[in-house]
């Protein structure tokens, strides 16, 4: 018997004949000898919706009640769906974040989760009950209720996973895993069978919307193995783990799945996968005083205003001047309130301008196997050369090498840069079981 976390998103669950369809997936899960905890998203575009009702009322809500407001599609989840199961003959009871023990920090809106105490599911688990927790969402020092932010449910079912001491933590989506690239932009995407932590650490931070990056930093920290499936199908999808072999995961998985390709590790592929990000936005400080402390106090400065730097490039465009231009990337949701901080700054920092460009997009190709494979860059270079994408700028990882290109461009990039690396699939296209697949 083994204990198993499933996390169902809002495509899963979007209306009753989909909660019909994961109750029974999850009965059968336990009917099988297994015990289940489920973590729920809202249903469908539930949050959205809740959003747009609270911007008919006001632009300035206060963040307690966006909290109070928006964890109230995951409860709705919840309840549904422990109906669900109770119908079909199983016992199964729903639990709110607070309930379940998630505890977390006062930041509304993000908050980051500071302690578990599942108490009440490790009771219902006991008693042979079905848990269901919402996802999402916690209780602060102050009992008030708070969210973890977008992919929060994630982080919910991974951070449960590792306090249940879970064999494994089951992440179902609208696709059969992860995939070469987003199979929306590149329907002949490979589904990867097998990824390490690192590499899933990258995909995550560079724009794959498949699994959140607090998820898969808990899963490593805590030694949570992942395994990313589609609720639409019963086709084992991608597990994500630095053990493959890991013995705990016997007969939860076919052993062909924990295999992972033995031919491949005679000599594992280069590039694991490409991410994209449209979510970024550019800022440019032009004409900044090239003294030492300038750069530290400019990004004091933007740190001061909560926002979270991902890409950093500085030059001189005149020898001699005295002056430099440091450019960053930043999420979008972040930009307006850094501008509004540089500004006031402006005489701390002596600037001559600040340059704003919302209409980028980051493409990011990302494997292990760079790290010993010379002509790497060349070769994604090439591709974008040969595509007649320019790129304006570059970072680089042990693993990863992210370019920025306008936005317009980056579909055709991603597509560019997969054709290039050989990683089109030769089978049948991806299918995204969701609304907006095929």
């Amino acid at each position: 018997m083994a204990l198993i976390v499933q996390k169902y998103g809002g495509s899963s669950v979007s209306d009753a004949d989909a909660m019909k369809r994961v109750a029974k997936r999850i009965v059968n899960t336990r009917n099988a000898g297994h015990n289940v905890v489920v973590v729920v998203s809202a249903m469908g575009d539930t949050t959205d919706d809740l959003l747009d009702l609270a911007g008919q009322l006001t632009n300035q809500a206060p963040d307690r009640e966006m909290d109070m407001l928006l964890s109230a599609g995951e409860r709705i989840s919840m309840s549904l769906l422990a109906m669900a199961i109770n119908a079909m003959g199983v016992p199964a009871v729903s639990y709110t974040g607070a309930q379940a023990g998630v505890q977390t920090d006062k930041h509304f809106g993000k908050a980051q989760i500071t302690g578990m105490v599942p108490e009440r599911v490790a009771r219902s688990i006991r008693e042979g009950q079905v848990a269901i927790v919402a996802g999402f969402q916690g209780i602060s020092s102050d009992d008030d209720v708070t969210t973890l932010g977008r992919g929060g449910s994630d982080t919910t079912a991974v951070a449960l996973a590792a306090a249940l001491n879970a064999d494994v933590c089951e992440i179902y989506t609208d696709v059969d895993g992860l995939y070469t690239a987003d199979p929306r932009i590149v329907p002949t995407a490979r589904r990867v069978r097998q990824l390490r932590q690192e590499e899933t650490l990258e995909l995550a931070a560079h724009g794959a919307k498949i699994l959140h990056l607090r998820a898969v930093e808990f899963a490593r920290r805590y030694n949570v193995p992942l395994h990313v499936r589609s609720s639409f199908s019963t086709k084992d999808g991608t597990w994500i783990s630095n053990a493959p072999a890991n013995p705990e995961l016997k007969g939860l998985v076919p052993d062909a799945a924990l295999a992972t390709n033995q031919e491949d590790k005679v000599e594992a592929p280069v590039i694991s996968g490409i991410a994209h990000d449209r979510s970024q936005d550019k800022i440019t400080i032009v004409g900044i005083a090239d003294t030492p402390g300038k750069a530290s106090r400019l990004f004091e400065i933007v740190a001061s205003a909560g926002a979270n730097i991902d890409m950093i490039v500085q030059n001189v465009p005149t020898s001699g001047s005295g002056r430099a231009n440091i450019t960053f990337t930043l999420p979008q949701d972040d930009a307006e309130k850094t501008l509004q901080a540089i500004e006031a700054a402006r005489e701390e920092l002596d600037f001559t301008d600040v340059r704003y460009n919302p209409n980028i997009g980051i493409l990011s190709l990302i494997g292990a196997g760079m790290r010993t494979n010379p002509g790497v860059s060349a070769k994604l270079f090439g591709a974008l050369s040969n595509a007649g994408i320019n790129i304006d700028m570059i970072s680089t990882s042990e693993i990863r090498i992210s370019v920025v290109t306008k936005l317009d461009d980056l579909d055709n990039a991603v597509r560019a840069v997969h054709s290039a690396f050989g990683l089109d699939s030769t089978e049948s296209e991806a299918v995204v079981y969701g609304g907006t697949g095929r």
